[in-house]
């Protein structure tokens, strides 16, 4: 059985005029990635790995997240391809994740998330919020063969847009 969360990054800043990649978290965007893994650490204290985007505002939420929840650095993994919008590159990357890990975490960028989420839990799904995951639970043993995952959602409970 594999389990895998998608965490999208908090709420980022287009005040500065920096390149997307760049691009810092607002104030509000880390305090609500903090109370977000804060009201759940079960969703994520049990990773084996978490493979996070290299932009800055995924880095900066996955770093958030570890601290909040004392978990170790050594868990965190810059993956290039989790700089991605496109759901088909996301999905390869799920499918290639080495089948001795069982619990992965994901920190990453919509619309790439909400796509993977809607064709991995094989429902419906409009749109998955900043500083918002979802967790698929898969009965499949191998990431390449995953499919119909059973889906749990954690929803910001005010979006700030």
């Amino acid at each position: 059985m594999k389990e895998l969360v998608l965490l999208r990054h908090a709420k980022s800043s287009w005040e500065l005029n920096v390149a997307d990649r760049h691009r810092p978290l607002t104030e509000k965007g880390m305090q609500r990635i903090q109370k977000m893994v804060l009201a759940k650490p079960e969703v994520f204290s049990d990773a084996e790995i978490i493979y996070t985007s290299p932009a800055n505002r995924a880095c900066h939420t996955a770093s958030i997240m570890v601290h909040s929840l004392n978990l170790p650095f050594e868990k965190v993994v810059l993956a290039e391809e989790l700089y991605t919008f496109e759901a088909s590159k996301l999905l390869y990357f799920i499918q290639t994740i080495l089948d001795t890990y069982q619990r992965v975490v994901c920190v990453g960028h919509n619309p790439a998330f909400t796509q993977a989420v809607e064709y991995l839990s094989g429902s419906q799904f409009d749109h998955l919020p900043t500083a918002a995951w979802a967790k698929l639970k898969f009965t499949q043993n191998n990431w390449k063969d995953i499919s119909n995952g059973t889906l749990s959602l954690g929803m910001p409970k005010k979006i700030v847009q």
